[in-house]
């Protein structure tokens, strides 16, 4: 009797191990598919654009006078300076949107004649693009007025209010990325899951028509992200 009831108890355990056996494999092999899924992905990269018009515009003025003697060198500049803050509050500026930046003097002689060059540089800072334009078109109105800007001397028109647009065009960017990735897992015979993660990208403002250059810029640019989406595939 004993020994039948033993008989019994091992065959049972191994009934349970058998079981236990079977189970876990297919716990297992039931764990490694859905993991097998888990891990399937697609990367796509998604594109927002967007044109804005610069809110700053800011003018680096450089002028000089050169001479022989100081004091009539330093008069020139003066009345340079002069006929500048005249041209600007003719165009509607205000006083205090135009500062001095700093000057210098330089000498040297040459065949016992000493020449003397000032050179005066200004800072023209205004919000209204629209006026900073039109003294651009109207600068020649200076050479009239006696003084000749130098080179360097250009209008640069900046766009200070990215971060207004930077939630819409992350948006955007991950809208045209999933869009992407639909096509992708269309054309695989799967479906567009959730996010498995995401890079915002780098946000820059160029100019709209790519006319700026060198010596030049425009008010009108276009402000771009490329943001990278990982997507997981049903």
């Amino acid at each position: 009797m004993g020994l039948e009831y033993r008989d019994k108890v091992l065959l049972g355990c191994a009934g349970l191990l058998a079981l236990g056996v079977v189970s876990g494999g297919y716990l297992l092999g039931d764990g490694l598919k859905r993991a097998k899924a888990a891990d399937r992905s697609v990367t796509v990269r998604g594109l927002a654009e967007r044109n804005v018009t610069a809110d700053l515009a800011t003018w680096s003025i450089s002028y000089a006078a050169t001479g022989f003697d100081l004091p009539a060198v330093r008069a020139e500049i003066d009345n340079n300076t002069k006929e500048l803050k005249a041209y600007f509050a003719g165009l509607g500026f205000k006083p205090d949107a135009l500062t001095p930046t700093g000057a210098g003097v330089n000498q040297y002689i040459n065949n016992g004649v000493n020449t003397i060059t000032i050179t005066q540089r200004m800072l023209l800072r205004t919000t209204d693009i629209a006026l900073a334009q039109r003294a651009v078109a109207q600068q020649f109105d200076l050479v009239r007025r006696g003084v000749t800007l130098q080179e360097g001397s250009g209008m640069r028109y900046s766009f200070t209010k990215l971060n207004d647009v930077k939630p819409p065009m992350v948006a955007a960017a991950t809208k045209d990325a999933r869009a992407a990735a639909e096509q992708f897992a269309r054309d695989s015979g799967a479906s567009v899951g959730g996010i498995k993660s995401a890079t915002q990208g780098y946000f820059s403002i160029e100019p709209r028509d790519g006319e700026a250059d060198g010596s030049s810029d425009t008010p009108y640019k276009k402000v771009r992200v490329v943001t990278t989406v990982d997507f997981y595939l049903n």
